[in-house]
């Protein structure tokens, strides 16, 4: 089996050990061997891109418009054979690796034009004869670190700005999905960028992304994964003053009023809770559920959930694919127990399931009875698992909803105006949905959250030029 190597300086390069990728879909296909690399190829990564920035800073906008545009014009033509790849490597079915295939390639193209939107400013001194310059310029050498759960779509609204605004790039995917990442960086390796521009170093955060955070030429580092990593990796930025951007997960609240379509908010809940296997750090984790819906909202979901086929990721008939590895799927059956220990009660799912092939099957859990002081409803469970909270009225169910550590994502399923725009309002979130799951957004807007879910300037849309370049003021005496 051929060995997909590292990209450090325009050059393909074995690492100090091997990567297997496993399908979760079925454990006895291996996707590939993928080289795992350590501190010192990381370090010699990192030189690459040092070296390579000073000049690529000052390429033109409309050679950086090109080459991105290019990138994505080769994605989006690929889209069936990445989604595949996508699918056979993280879980989730093929339609929804296919969507994310062409996030990706729309991600690309949206930078490139990005490229040769970036905007300054000149302004009036306000002493006479001076004139004032405002002006983003490129960090310089960007660590990003990305998660195994969307793995092209976050890699790529990361290295697009960041390529976009002139900035080099050291690229760590997660160790569990180097498949995508390499396809990606396969393309951008024959995009026209300079030597050493963009960089991918496969392997574990102990060695790489440990590398990427203790060396003095990396000026920020970009970093989507869980709490306690993100809270090591910003406390070493700060210490080592880099600029750092983190997205660290949610436990996100779908509210249901009284007033709500019923059906509508049934099929929102299992959608934002359940597709992607759950495992979206925007998923609808807690429902909230006011007192006079609550029973018919608890049998349409169960009987949706009843119905849902979960199976092989490429099988079309599949609506649900595994979990994503043989520790997550431990870890989510270990919350399902969890849960009944608290005194929840299990109304649907959370069971292994045997299909055809050896895989990670796991039948989508429900919660009910459940409150907000319980772990199943305090911490991120990444996976299909989803719990019920009975609230009295509109004001108790906002209380319950911004009652958590994290502020991500969170919706409402109302027909009530007043509602509506009191939530949007008043939702402790960086993103809020109305009669829409919790799990979908947009490219070309800012992505974030607030309290424990992120730090740092937002991802994606215009807004990423916040995290990517640094102001300058210059003044000139006339």
């Amino acid at each position: 089996m051929e060995l997909m190597r590292n990209f450090i300086g325009n050059e393909w390069t074995e690492g100090s050990s091997r990567i297997r990728n496993i399908n979760p879909s079925d454990t006895n296909d291996v996707i590939g061997l993928y080289a795992s690399a350590d501190a010192a190829a990381t370090n010699t990564a990192i030189e690459a891109a040092a070296a390579a920035s000073f000049s690529w800073s000052r390429s033109t906008p409309e050679v950086r418009s090109d080459i991105l545009d290019k990138i994505g014009t080769e994605i989006l033509a690929r889209r069936e054979e990445l989604g595949t790849l996508l699918s056979r490597e993280e879980g989730k079915i093929l339609s929804e690796g296919i969507g994310e295939v062409v996030r990706a390639g729309r991600v690309f193209k949206f930078f490139a034009g990005e490229a040769v939107r970036l905007n300054g400013e000149r302004v009036r001194s306000v002493r006479p004869g001076v004139d004032i310059d405002v002006v983003r310029e490129p960090e310089g050498v960007i660590g990003l670190i990305t998660p195994w759960n969307f793995p092209i779509a976050i890699p790529a609204w990361k290295i697009a700005p960041a390529l976009a605004y002139g900035n080099c790039v050291v690229f760590k995917p997660a160790e569990m999905v180097p498949g995508s990442a390499w396809a990606l960086s396969e393309i951008i390796s024959r995009s026209g960028l300079p030597d050493g521009v963009f960089n991918l170093v496969m392997g574990p955060g102990s060695k790489v992304g440990q590398a990427l955070v203790d060396h003095p030429k990396v000026r920020a580092i970009s970093f989507t994964g869980s709490v306690p990593t993100g809270s090591r990796i910003g406390l070493a930025c700060f210490q080592s003053g880099k600029k750092v951007q983190m997205e660290m997960g949610g436990k996100n609240p779908l509210v249901v009023l009284n007033d709500a379509d019923l059906d509508l908010a049934i099929n929102t809940a299992v959608n934002g809770a359940f597709f992607s296997t759950g495992q979206r750090c925007t998923a609808s984790s807690r429902l909230i559920v006011e007192d006079g819906i609550h029973d018919r909202f608890v049998e349409g979901v169960v009987a949706k959930l009843s119905k849902l086929r979960v199976g092989h990721a490429l099988d079309k008939a599949s609506e649900i694919g595994p979990v994503v590895s043989e520790s997550q799927f431990e870890q989510d059956l270990d919350y399902v127990r969890l849960g009944k220990e608290e005194g929840a009660r299990l109304a649907f799912g959370g069971e292994r399931l045997n299909r055809e092939h050896p895989g990670y099957y796991m039948s989508p859990a429900l919660f009910v009875e459940t409150s907000n002081d319980m772990r199943i409803n305090r911490e991120e469970i990444f996976g299909p698992v989803a719990t019920v909270i009975r609230a009295r009225n509109y004001d108790d169910a906002l209380e319950i909803a911004n009652d958590t550590q994290f502020g991500l994502s969170s919706g409402i399923c109302t027909t009530s105006l007043k509602y509506a725009e009191d939530f949007k309002h008043k939702s402790a979130a960086g993103m809020v949905m109305v009669n829409l799951p919790t799990a979908g957004v947009d490219y070309h807007v800012p992505f974030g959250g607030r309290k424990g879910s992120s730090y740092g300037p937002r991802e994606q849309g215009a807004y990423a030029r916040e995290f990517y370049t640094s102001v300058k003021t210059a003044y000139t005496l006339a």
